[in-house]
């Protein structure tokens, strides 16, 4: 997790941290009178003087404050001392020297903790502080006095094997501790071997070094299939399922049973085929389609049933609970769920009788939902087709289910049509994708192309996600229901404001005045983006402005969709947010079904905690096979744009293969000063100023596969 720069000069500080800001204004200037304007010129806010006179009078409720001549404030004596420590909770940020910041989501300021105050906790683990203000200082500090939660206990790293000590070098750079291992707990590594270690006792004040034990020997490092575990292992994901895990996938049965079939809808005989990528194993969804005597057309959205296989409390849901989702690195998939149900019971494979869960969609001819219908049927797929295979039928207006697939195809459009129409976001970003070698090795790196059989399927699994949500928020009448949402809150207005100043300089407007608008002004950018490449780094920063999407049990909508209701529904092999959303969906189509939302919410907030990590090791595995890919070409050059500056230099990202390395201001001779907002330097002596989204030409210099790091330097 990279700490957060979070400059207030210049912003709208909310009233909890404008009394905040206010206070240490008054403890660096005990003796001073302030009066609201003089307060907003030091502070340099925009606040309004009604919302400063405001928290002026709430601090002096509290005792902290007295007015001492209209319009002006001075501090109590001691008020300081006897109320200034606060107590935060939030999650440890570590720095490569051992010093530490606690995030949080409710302040502007990160709170630092040196390495001697950290007191055991660990890199992303949830603590509670105790925050203050050193005297003459305006950045808060803390000690840690509790850890609420550790990120994980499980840690992969070298192992040094000597005649005193074992230890455990860990490979994170942000992990202050090597971790000592008995010699019982070896588990039999070799010195020098990556092996994965388990915790077994956390450092304190009194032991400073955390125990542990050897749980997998993975090797001699340094091949690709060893660090690409490491990073599975090193986000909280197993590579292994248990024991008791295995054997309940054992048991289970693929035979469709006839009291099963008396209990589903039989859709055996409508067409029906699959979708998917060309290596792909679990086909978890499927369409089908035909047309009704009324000229109304029949679209069926058909998923995987793996509520019939996977049941509450067993060994299997635990483990997939545990889990949360199926993790995709570059040269492999960590599944959720054991390859006996991920891949043959509920993979949708062509000629196999299978269970699902459908979505029934009647279309009039102006593309209108006119009814639905939502339950468990029995489906028999004919056909499986490669996204590649569906877009060349497509295109050249003929082959196999041609019919079905045009109109598919035109009802797709018709929808995300009206989608964008009402406010939908178009964050259709870069996505990159390696030819590898059977070793994994990297040969070449592309460019994923999106086109309108991926969309296809996209906007159907949408349509379905989306209505299963609305038909549960209509059910429940007023008396709430408690759902599985995928939520997507409504953007930050002074991120949206930052960005929309850059936006500028790039030659962009961004009309940042109300949420609808900002939807639109991201929508013509993107358009512009794809004409002009330049524009590509707007993307990815329009993206950090946004809110994350979640799943929560509050259903505030999803922004990025423009959808009042929306769910996960359509991926249960890889998603558990889907298992329960399935299981809610069954009992509330048999009655009244709810169930407790507290429990609920907090299933909520693991599974998406894992879905960031699974992302963060996603990340992880490109960056790896970026620089393992470039390895090679040390002294190559390439086209590049300026994604960003730092102090020490600024960053680029290549067009071939989107990867992402810094040039340093050394290279280049003399020294750069960065300009207001980040977003240039100018040479201290040639006056040459490099600014964001600058294309130039750049060659690589090195490229450690160790720091998983690429340098460049300007040509």
């Amino acid at each position: 997790m990279a700490r957060k720069n979070k400059p207030f000069k210049g912003k709208k500080l909310t009233s909890a941290e404008l009394q905040k800001r206010i206070l240490i204004l008054f403890k660096n200037n005990p003796n001073g009178k302030f009066s609201p304007k003089q307060i907003i010129n030091r502070l340099n806010i925009i606040n309004n003087k009604d919302s400063v006179k405001y928290a002026l009078e709430k601090l002096e409720q509290s005792g902290m404050l007295k007015q001492k001549q209209r319009p002006k404030f001075k501090v109590k004596p001691k008020s300081f001392y006897r109320d200034y420590n606060d107590t935060v909770i939030g999650t440890v940020d570590m720095t490569r020297t051992g010093s530490a910041y606690i995030v949080t989501d409710d302040s502007d300021d990160d709170v630092y903790i040196p390495p001697k105050r950290l007191n055991g906790a660990m890199h992303g683990d949830k603590v509670k502080t105790r925050a203050f203000y050193p005297k003459g200082r305006n950045k808060p500090e803390g000690e840690i006095l509790e850890v609420l939660e550790r990120a994980t206990d499980t840690f992969v790293g070298t192992i040094n094997i000597t005649k005193n000590y074992n230890l455990v070098v860990p490979d994170k750079t942000n992990l202050a501790f090597d971790i000592f291992i008995g010699d019982e707990d070896t588990r039999g590594a070799l010195d020098g071997e990556k092996v994965v270690v388990q915790i077994t006792e956390w450092p304190s004040k009194k032991k400073p070094t955390p125990l542990g034990r050897v749980t997998t020997v993975l090797g001699k490092e340094g091949s690709s299939d060893i660090e690409m575990k490491s990073i599975l292992v090193g986000n909280g994901f197993p590579l292994d399922f248990p024991d008791e895990v295995m054997a309940e996938a054992k048991k289970l049965k693929p035979k469709i049973t006839k009291q099963e079939l008396e209990n589903r809808k039989d859709l055996r005989e409508v067409t029906t085929f699959t979708i998917d990528p060309l290596d792909a194993k679990d086909f978890d969804d499927a369409l089908s389609i035909r047309l009704l005597e009324d000229g109304i057309l029949e679209i069926g959205v058909h998923i995987a049933d793996v509520t019939h296989f996977v049941k509450p409390k067993t060994a299997l849901d635990k483990e997939a609970y545990k889990r949360a989702t199926s993790v995709y690195l570059v040269d492999r998939v960590l599944p959720m769920l054991p390859e006996k149900i991920s891949n043959v019971l509920c993979s949708l494979r062509p000629n196999e009788d299978k269970y699902t869960f459908s979505a029934m969609f009647y279309l009039n001819e102006k593309n209108k939902v006119i009814k639905e219908w939502f339950g468990k049927t029995i489906i028999h797929s004919d056909r499986r087709f490669t996204y590649e295979e569906a877009q060349e039928i497509i295109e050249k207006g003929e082959g196999e289910f041609y019919d079905e697939l045009l109109n598919l195809n035109k009802t797709a459009k018709a929808l995300k049509k009206a989608r964008y129409k009402n406010g939908s976001i178009n964050f259709e970003t870069d996505e990159v994708k390696f030819r590898l070698d059977e070793k994994g090795k990297p040969l070449g790196v592309y460019l994923k192309e999106r086109k309108d059989a991926h969309k296809l399927v996209e906007e159907f699994m949408l349509l379905a996600n989306k209505r299963v949500a609305k038909f549960i928020d209509k059910k429940a009448k007023g008396k709430e229901i408690p759902y599985v949402y995928r939520i997507h809150d409504l953007p930050d207005p002074d991120k949206v404001n930052d960005f929309a100043l850059f936006a500028k300089e790039l030659g962009v407007h961004i009309d940042a005045k109300t949420p609808k608008q900002i939807a639109k002004s991201f929508n013509k950018m993107m358009k512009l983006a794809d004409k002009d490449p330049a524009l590509k780094v707007l993307e990815s920063m329009a993206i950090r402005t946004m809110a994350k999407a979640v799943y929560s049990t509050d259903n505030v909508g999803h922004y990025g969709l423009a959808f009042d209701h929306y769910a996960h529904f359509t991926s249960p092999i890889r998603r558990y947010s889907d298992v329960l959303a399935h299981r809610l969906l069954f009992e509330n189509l048999k009655g009244d079904f709810r169930t407790n939302k507290e429990k609920l919410e907090m299933k909520c907030g693991h599974i998406s905690k894992m879905e960031r990590k699974a992302m963060t090791a996603e990340r992880e595995s490109i960056k790896y096979k970026q620089v393992e890919y470039h390895q090679d070409q040390v002294g190559n050059e390439f086209d590049a744009f300026v994604t960003g500056f730092s102090d020490r230099g600024f960053f680029v990202e290549t067009s071939e293969s989107k990867a992402e390395g810094m040039i340093r201001y050394t290279s280049l001779g003399e020294n750069y000063n960065l300009e207001a907002g980040r977003l240039k330097a100018r040479g201290s002596k040639t006056n040459q100023v490099i600014k964001m989204g600058d294309k130039i030409r750049v060659k690589i210099i090195g490229a450690n596969l160790d720091k998983r790091q690429i340098d460049f330097e300007l040509v």
